[in-house]
């Protein structure tokens, strides 16, 4: 959503400064504030204003992640530090989405509700301080499909938001699960071996072998 300035505001509605400060004191017309209290309005306020409906209006989103929950103050330094860039650019965020669970995991909610929101068309910008924050592997791809839609990510890199235990956290993961497909394929093959059902199959098909091959011999022989 664009942030207008106050002149801009009364240059599109063809009223002074003045006029709007006087609208806002009033309530006609509200004016949000900055956090260094100046006054600023919405491209929706100027839609409601004219009559004009503004439901075709796509939010931007501030999408910040961490793995554990012990991580939490860094959702807060992520989020602030993309307020920080969408302030100087004059953006408006629309909403700030914060997440906690593995960068390897594609079963986030939020994450997921986000990803639905992009395909309905809802979404213009998503801010992120790192590409990691938002997915670990196969960013590109994710990408790609927000790209589809219209939809652009803006990457802050921001490398303090994207430590590096993290990355060591989901190595690890990543090796403890080959770990388990692996135990597990090594166990179904000492079932295997120790299926009798399958031994006795085999000895039986070996026996008969051996069999017919001891009887060819035998009529040659004769």
């Amino acid at each position: 959503m664009a942030m207008l300035k106050p002149k801009e505001m009364a240059e599109r509605l063809g009223v002074t400064v003045k006029t709007l400060q006087i609208w806002d004191t009033k309530g006609i017309l509200k004016a949000h504030r900055s956090p260094t209290n100046r006054r600023y309005y919405t491209e929706e306020q100027y839609l409601e204003y004219i009559g004009q409906p503004a439901s075709n209006i796509r939010k931007n989103i501030a999408y910040a992640r961490v793995s554990t929950h012990g991580q939490k103050g860094d959702l807060k330094n992520q989020i602030d530090f993309i307020r920080q860039y969408a302030n100087a650019k004059g953006i408006i965020l629309d909403e700030a989405i914060t997440d906690i669970g593995s960068a390897l995991n594609y079963n986030r909610k939020k994450w997921n509700k986000l990803l639905e929101e992009v395909m309905d068309n809802q979404i213009d910008t998503i801010f992120i301080t790192y590409k990691d924050r938002f997915i670990r592997f196969g960013y590109d791809w994710f990408e790609r499909l927000c790209k589809v839609h219209n939809t652009k990510i803006v990457v802050l890199n921001n490398i303090e938001t994207s430590p590096s235990q993290e990355l060591v956290d989901d190595l690890v993961s990543i090796v403890h699960v080959f770990s388990c497909r692996l135990y597990g394929l090594r166990k179904y093959k000492s079932k295997l071996k120790a299926d009798e059902s399958l031994k006795g199959g085999e000895k039986d098909d070996s026996g008969s072998e051996g069999q017919a091959l001891s009887k060819q011999g035998h009529e040659e022989g004769s």
